[in-house]
């Protein structure tokens, strides 16, 4: 008894609770007791309050439980390493292993044209200034040319008319036939532009025989060096060092450097925004032509991106045109990802399904090409030339894998309109930097200033040519402003905002605490300690 509050009955505790609780409006079911329309009217209030109050928290939890997010935009100043730049010469090699083969789809190539729109190509338009590239240390394996691959006849353009237009004129698409392992299910792969008709059929063809090579070359060794396409580079005034880019090799883009890759050294560093502190190139834009239906836009591809990531020049970067200045600038921007409950992202990749066939940092299209490259192997038997293969694979041919373009080109029709779930597999970067950036362009050099500027280059660099222009250009890049914006998710309601808004609820449909939330606990305890007293009375009696 000296621990339990008794009661002589549940009207009792009522009337106690209701004088002497902290919520308002309660003592007026006991104070009007002789008024019943009073006591009824209170009644149905309190009751109207109590429902207001939970559904107001049941709205409260579903908008916690959607884990919303609100963006935060701040600015940020400090000095900070200047991005990785990567620039491609747009001039793939023609190597020497696989050459009697590219003659002949250059040939194939001068004949569809001829048979599209009957002009008659020279050869010399292909190869005539064809430089075959050696690579050292294969002499192990020969002359792929002389083996067993033949390129397919089976793959012709053809001009298709669909429909005729009012003024007579017949509308018509060009593409190539497609069957699959049986020879069934076909289907057309067209373009209502010939020429990007021709470019892919090219590129089918071409990644046949270039998957003839070694699946890893060591082009380092080779002859051309970063002289041959980079005259002059200078950073901050500084002139660039050899160790201060990586040299690799695009099937499409052509020899391709890499500028700051890693981003740790203190060079690299940017104290100061403005052209005169930025990244100053001089490029050779020579067309070659080494394999012109690769690529027909002359100039250099340039890319701006994140250090440790790999440039995926087909889907970003720009093109600089001969005989122009070109000016750069570039803005940062950070995005910083909550993850978790609030929305898919991943902080370094190692809990991605999907395992990268890159050796860079984790990107979005690292993660995709990586996808669909297993996905290909897995349903076509062999992998896609321009992407890394797993262990075990090797790259599609179409002599030992005859149908393995229809079973490409469905698969990256379902991919490009997100039927394949590399999308749902693939989350973005919780941190990633973007970068925006703005141009500018001038005539370079002036009709003035292109002798001297050309004999300069002459004896530095062993420049030789009369083209008046056409084959160098000049790319400077650099920060506008060294201060970047930094946008960051915060959860709309976090648990601290929802007890708060709780707790006004409270107050407002009963002007009360936290403490009188432990009142009605309490009276919930001492109804169900009374209720047990009564049975226990009523049991004993009835035992008696």
């Amino acid at each position: 008894e000296g621990l339990i509050e008794f009661y002589d009955s549940f009207k009792d505790m009522f009337e106690f609770f209701c004088k002497n609780t902290t919520i308002h409006g309660t003592i007026r079911l006991v104070c009007s007791d002789s008024n019943r329309m009073k006591t009824a009217f209170w009644t149905l209030l309190l009751l109207a309050s109590f429902g207001m109050l939970y559904w107001q928290f049941a709205l409260m939890f579903s908008q916690y439980w959607a884990y919303p997010v609100v963006l935060t935009m701040s600015m940020h100043s400090e000095p900070k390493m200047f991005p990785a730049i990567t620039i491609c010469n747009l001039d793939p090699y023609r190597f020497e292993l696989v050459s009697e083969h590219l003659v002949q789809l250059d040939h194939m190539a001068e004949e569809s044209i001829a048979f599209l729109y009957g002009i008659k190509t020279s050869a010399s338009l292909f190869h005539m200034n064809e430089k075959n590239i050696h690579i050292k240390d294969l002499s192990s394996i020969g002359n792929l040319s002389s083996s067993s691959f033949k390129l397919s006849q089976n793959f012709s353009l053809l001009r298709m008319f669909d429909r005729t237009y009012r003024s007579g004129r017949r509308h018509s698409t060009v593409g190539f036939r497609l069957c699959n392992a049986t020879g069934g299910n076909c289907f057309y792969k067209t373009y209502a532009s010939g020429m990007d008709a021709i470019l892919e059929w090219y590129r089918f063809h071409y990644m046949n025989i270039m998957s003839q090579l070694p699946v890893i070359i060591n082009i380092s060794d080779h002859e051309e060096q970063i002289e041959d396409m980079v005259y002059s580079c200078q950073y901050d005034g500084e002139p660039c060092r050899p160790s201060d880019y990586d040299h690799f090799h695009h099937p499409v883009f052509g020899s391709c450097y890499t500028f700051n890759s890693k981003g740790t050294d203190p060079f690299w560093t940017a104290t100061k925004p403005g052209i005169p502190y930025g990244l100053s190139l001089i490029l050779r834009a020579e067309q070659k032509d080494h394999i012109p239906l690769l690529s027909t836009v002359a100039g250099v591809k340039v890319m701006i991106h994140n250090h440790n990531q790999t440039p995926f020049l087909e889907h970003e970067g720009f093109d600089i045109r001969p005989g122009i200045a070109t000016t750069i600038g570039i803005q940062q921007d950070e995005v910083n990802r909550l993850g978790g409950n609030y929305g898919r992202c991943t902080t370094n990749g190692n809990d991605v399904n999907v395992k990268l066939l890159y050796n860079n940092s984790y990107t979005l299209q690292a993660c995709l090409h990586s996808c669909f490259q297993h996905i290909m192997v897995r349903k076509c038997g062999c992998g896609y030339y321009y992407y890394p293969l797993p262990p075990g694979a090797e790259y599609c041919n179409y002599n030992k894998q005859p149908a393995w373009g229809h079973c490409f080109y469905q698969l990256y029709n379902r991919l490009r309109n997100h039927h394949l779930n590399c999308f749902d597999q693939c989350p973005k970067p919780c941190r990633e930097s973007l970068y925006k950036v703005s141009a500018g362009t001038a005539k370079w050099p002036s009709s003035k200033s292109q002798d001297w500027i050309r004999q300069a280059l002459r004896h530095q660099n062993g420049y030789n040519s009369t083209s008046n222009r056409k084959d160098i250009a000049k790319v400077t890049i650099y920060y506008k402003q060294l201060n970047y914006q930094s946008v960051n998710e915060s959860p709309l309601l976090s648990e601290n905002l929802l007890l708060s808004s709780m707790g006004s609820q409270w107050s407002l449909w009963f002007g009360s605490s936290v403490l009188s939330v432990v009142e009605m606990f309490e009276l919930l305890i001492d109804t169900l300690v009374l209720s047990l007293l009564f049975c226990y009375q009523s049991f004993r009696s009835k035992k008696t």
